[in-house]
């Protein structure tokens, strides 16, 4: 298994446990989070930009799959908002990768994993092409006005999902 964490930040040399700003989790146990390479597109994309981010799973209708893959080939869809899409086109991500020893999982649908403890990357990989990327990867980038109503389509799907930095996304009129 390989884990990673995407940054827009280079020469990270160490990554500290940090205490988690989600509610649902332990507020005094710092964590170093890492995903898996399977669903690392969903992270693909600058810090702040609202995105939709889908593959199918093992519960995928055959109705699902044709209703929300476009191409035969796509292993993921990750969806954007039209005003991101500069800053986009911007920005380099480094993909550091860690070695999963002192990691657990925290969810696999969404393939985050977590450590308690500091770690240190055992390599990086320099994205300068972000849509050169998911095409290398089969990943089907689309983009959108907005992405609230196509959110809740996904998320009633029989998809695997994970709606990020939802608070970025432009509010529907």
């Amino acid at each position: 298994m390989r884990l990673f964490h995407v940054s827009e930040e280079p020469g990270i040399k160490i990554f500290e446990p940090r205490l988690p700003a989600r509610k649902d989790l332990d507020q005094t146990t710092g964590l170093v989070w890492a995903i898996t390479d399977k669903c690392l597109p969903n992270f693909l994309t600058p810090r702040n930009c609202a995105r939709v981010a889908y593959y199918m799973g093992r519960e995928t209708s055959e109705e699902d799959c044709e209703k929300f893959f476009s191409e035969k080939d796509s292993s993921h869809v990750v969806a954007i908002e039209y005003k991101d899409l500069p800053i986009l086109l911007d920005t380099t991500l480094y993909i550091y990768e860690f070695d999963p020893v002192s990691f657990e999982l925290q969810d696999e649908i969404a393939g985050y994993y977590v450590s308690k403890e500091t770690v240190a990357p055992i390599g990086v990989h320099i994205v300068n092409d972000i849509i050169q990327e998911h095409r290398c990867r089969n990943v089907e980038l689309r983009v959108m006005n907005s992405l609230w109503s196509f959110a809740e389509r996904v998320r009633n799907s029989s998809l695997n999902w994970s709606l990020c930095r939802m608070n970025f996304a432009t509010k529907d009129s």
